[in-house]
């Protein structure tokens, strides 16, 4: 049977859509299998998290092929509540960088890795840990969640880790004042891109080189001095110190590392900053690193006006992709020198004593 010239063509052109289609289809698959590959799921991390009111938490007993979540809605193992008499219980604040997405597993995330060195340092104590940090976190989100849900698990340690999201909130707002950041640049992604993760990773890298190429040149960049940043920061970061207080014997700051640094070739640097300028495009590399050394600056001071101790040492970890999965987030090797900085910092306390019956401080 011979087929017309429109037949032919409307048969060219359905081949042509399924043969599209399968690619597609192939190269959505190919990319969530490689997401499986690296972080232990296929879909959103999202997923994992529900809003209760005000504040996003973790699914209790969510998991994936690299993230496991206790039943108390907290990554890491299982803990007992009311917390047993001996337990040495420790408590970890921050965002998604002590979350730990990034990392193999639970048991490579820093606050597991600093448990399990204190665990090893007195191994006649019972030392466990909450990880009470959520992705997208800022010292507010934390604030509300140590009163509603680290309190009641009474923590004899906290130690606070934050800095990247309210600088990322504080510029977003100022570059908004300078009308050069609008609604339109932090809109919803599309519905494609809500549902595709191959379309997802191509708009998002598209974004990506796009700012690197604005942020080498001299274009409208935001326009702020470094001293005069970080004062809601300071303020909450306190009320979250003083409130730690009430509940442990040592309270713990931790200044924040990132991968972008001052001695870094210009090329080197724009690769280091890029998911930080994925999220404040307005900035460049010298700025970024301008900003978090005054964040920093404000941790070692909310720490000295409080008397919480004071971890340094976040140059430490390595600027190099080896240790950083983008400008903040650490892979294994970096969350191995970070629990390494923080668990020697809280056995080198002076005033510290682990005792028997719990914590004390000498006077």
């Amino acid at each position: 049977m011979r087929l017309s010239n429109r037949q032919k063509a409307v048969v060219t052109t359905v081949l042509v859509v399924l043969l599209i289609g399968m690619m597609l289809g192939f190269a959505e698959g190919t990319v969530r299998f490689r997401q499986w590959l690296a972080d232990g799921h296929s879909g959103k991390l999202s997923d994992l998290f529900v809003q209760q009111g005000d504040l996003r938490t973790l699914l209790p007993d969510a998991r994936t092929r690299t993230i496991s979540v206790n039943s108390l809605g907290f990554r890491g193992p299982p803990l007992t509540q009311p917390k047993p008499a001996g337990v040495l219980r420790i408590a970890f604040v921050g965002g998604s960088t002590t979350f730990c997405a990034e990392v193999s597993d639970n048991t490579m995330t820093w606050p597991h890795l600093v448990s399990e060195a204190i665990q090893n340092a007195y191994p006649d104590r019972v030392v466990d840990y909450v990880n009470a940090a959520v992705p997208g976190y800022t010292v507010k989100s934390s604030l509300l969640n140590y009163h509603r849900r680290v309190v009641p698990l009474d923590p004899d340690i906290t130690v606070i880790y934050h800095a990247t999201n309210d600088l990322s909130w504080e510029t977003r707002d100022l570059a908004r004042q300078q009308g050069i950041y609008g609604e339109q640049e932090n809109q919803r992604p599309s519905w494609l891109a809500e549902h595709s993760q191959l379309w997802h990773l191509v708009v998002k890298n598209l974004y990506i080189r796009a700012v690197q190429n604005d942020a080498s040149k001299a274009s409208e960049r935001l326009d702020f001095v470094p001293s005069e940043l970080g004062s809601h920061f300071r303020k909450q970061l306190t009320q979250l110190v003083m409130q730690a207080k009430q509940v442990s014997e040592v309270v713990a700051l931790v200044t924040f590392s990132h991968q972008i640094r001052a001695e870094q070739t210009a090329e080197q640097q724009l690769t280091a900053a890029a998911s930080a300028l994925y999220y404040m495009p307005f900035m460049e590399p010298r700025s970024l690193i301008e900003a978090f050394q005054r964040y920093n600056q404000i941790i070692a001071e909310v720490a000295s006006d409080t008397g919480a101790l004071l971890i340094s040492g976040d140059e430490i970890i390595p600027g190099t992709s080896e240790y950083f999965n983008d400008t903040v987030h650490f892979k294994d090797a970096g969350s191995r020198i970070m629990a390494r900085r923080v668990s020697q910092a809280l056995l080198n306390d002076p005033g510290l004593k682990l005792s028997a019956v719990g914590i004390t401080r000498d006077n």
